[in-house]
């Protein structure tokens, strides 16, 4: 049987903040993904993992940015786009299509850009954790408010 996210009801409405953090669980991670349209949401914050969820517009990016102590996963449900990586610079370039994992060492710098038309959905998966509990920001300007 296959999945479709417009059957059900998402358990919050696009940048509720819900986080279901530090309890065991079992949630639907890609409905929620694809009804997302905030900027980032954590869904999941445990005491050595996280859970964003993302939703990146039409030429939007996310900045280029280092963990320096967190690794982190980036996987795309829906749109396209390309990802950049390096040490120092974002010199290597990948496009990324709905169902690629970008997997992102600590220390490495990285941006992601939607080089499509239609919302660029995905999670991200930090660990250790990097964004306070509850975290939502609704717009890429109120990350960048917050210093995130």
């Amino acid at each position: 049987m296959q999945f479709n996210p417009n059957k059900q009801q998402p358990l919050f409405d696009c940048g509720g903040t819900r986080d279901f953090g530090k309890q065991a669980c079992v949630l639907p991670l890609c409905r929620e993904t694809l009804h997302n349209r905030t900027f980032r949401t954590a869904f999941w914050t445990g005491e050595h993992l996280q859970v964003t969820l993302m939703c990146l517009n039409a030429g939007e990016d996310i900045g280029a940015e280092t963990h320096p102590c967190t690794d982190q996963l980036l996987y795309i449900a829906e749109g396209r786009g390309t990802v950049q990586f390096g040490i120092d610079e974002c010199v290597e370039r990948r496009s990324v299509l709905p169902g690629d994992a970008v997997f992102v060492p600590a220390g490495t710098r990285h941006n992601l850009r939607n080089t499509g038309n239609t919302p660029l959905k995905l999670f991200s998966v930090y660990a250790p954790v990097k964004h306070p509990f509850g975290t939502v920001h609704k717009t890429k300007a109120d990350a960048v408010r917050q210093g995130d």
